[in-house]
């Protein structure tokens, strides 16, 4: 091959290889780096599971709750907390200033925020919720309540004190309840005996259905109900800027044995590869994924219709990338002939 084509070869790569990555991404969004940092205990009440997200250039994605495949209306629902072998003597305990209440932050008509001061907590509270212009502070947790087609269901829970969330879809119409499980981080994770995120204001806006966090670390984000029925829950997560230097993100649950546990498994959608990769939670160790599913096949003793939780549209915008389950914007646009 003369020189002068191995030359134009050469540029003409340099410019398609920067492109198709490009495009590729455009497609997928930004992939992360998803590692296990998960622990074996004995203790069904501790959790022991945790899968970080990292990239220095995400500032959204989208985190979905979604019922388990196995979920019947013939199945029991168990949610009560086995604590089995379980030793908590050690963790820190910090009492409450205030005796416990409960109080109503917002009750609109199909949309409640309800706060919980509980009588201790394993840190101090120092966060403050704020809705509108009034401030409360020993909020320990916060629920949100939807009402829809008839039903009032709790469907987000929000741990102030801590960054801990648990998201559930609403429980179908046959069913009488299902169970929260799995919990999850949002913002500038850091480490005091369990891995947490240090909020210093967390602000609710029932119009917008949204949180807006302010971190002790510094930057902010917003956490929105982008939607929620009986299939699943949908939130849009954005940050101010991106969070260089710890994850941004962290699933935490629960695994003591196949049978008893509130995730089980894991399949990460690779960049650039032709299939899933699906693993045993304990057994997963690392990828760099576009989107990662975490939850259970078969039915657990422990919170047994626990949702599934998915991670994806990884962006370096303000707004996610669309989810590929939703029907592009021209597509859903054009009349049906």
């Amino acid at each position: 091959m003369p020189s002068y084509v191995r030359l134009l070869a050469l540029m003409l790569i340099s410019l398609v290889v920067p492109f198709l990555s490009v495009h590729a991404a455009s497609l997928d969004g930004l992939a992360v780096d998803v590692e296990n940092e998960s622990e074996p205990v004995l203790c069904a009440e501790k959790d022991n599971v945790a899968v970080s997200f990292s990239n220095p250039n995400v500032r959204s994605f989208r985190i979905e709750a979604a019922h388990p495949v196995y979920l019947s209306s013939a199945m029991r629902s168990n949610i009560e907390p086995d604590w089995t072998a379980c030793d908590m003597s050690a963790d820190p305990v910090y009492k409450s200033p205030e005796p416990p209440k409960k109080i109503t932050l917002v009750g609109e008509p199909d949309l409640w925020l309800v706060g919980y001061t509980y009588p201790s907590f394993w840190r101090p509270a120092t966060a403050t919720v704020r809705i509108g212009d009034k401030a409360y502070n020993n909020i320990h947790m916060l629920q949100v309540w939807v009402l829809k087609n008839g039903r009032a269901d709790e469907v987000l829970v929000l741990y102030p004190q801590d960054g801990y969330w648990r998201p559930r879809p609403m429980t179908p119409a046959n069913m009488d309840v299902t169970a929260y499980g799995s919990s999850f981080l949002i913002g500038p994770i850091e480490k005091e005996g369990r891995p947490l995120v240090k909020i210093k204001e967390a602000v609710f806006d029932p119009d917008k259905r949204q949180f807006t966090l302010t971190f002790e670390r510094g930057g902010t984000a917003t956490v929105k109900i982008a939607s929620v029925d009986t299939n699943r829950l949908a939130l849009d997560v954005a940050f101010d800027k991106a969070i260089s230097g710890s994850p941004f993100a962290m699933l935490r649950s629960m695994y003591v044995t196949e049978f008893n546990n509130d995730t089980a498994r894991i399949a990460v959608r690779e960049q650039g590869a032709k299939g899933w990769r699906e693993d045993n939670i304990m057994k997963f160790d690392h990828a760099r994924a576009t989107d990662i599913w975490i939850g259970r096949l078969t039915p657990s003793q422990h919170n047994t219709t626990s949702p599934d939780v998915v991670f994806n549209s990884f962006s370096d915008g303000p707004t996610p990338k669309r989810p590929k389950s939703e029907v592009p914007a021209e597509v859903s646009t054009k009349p049906i002939k």
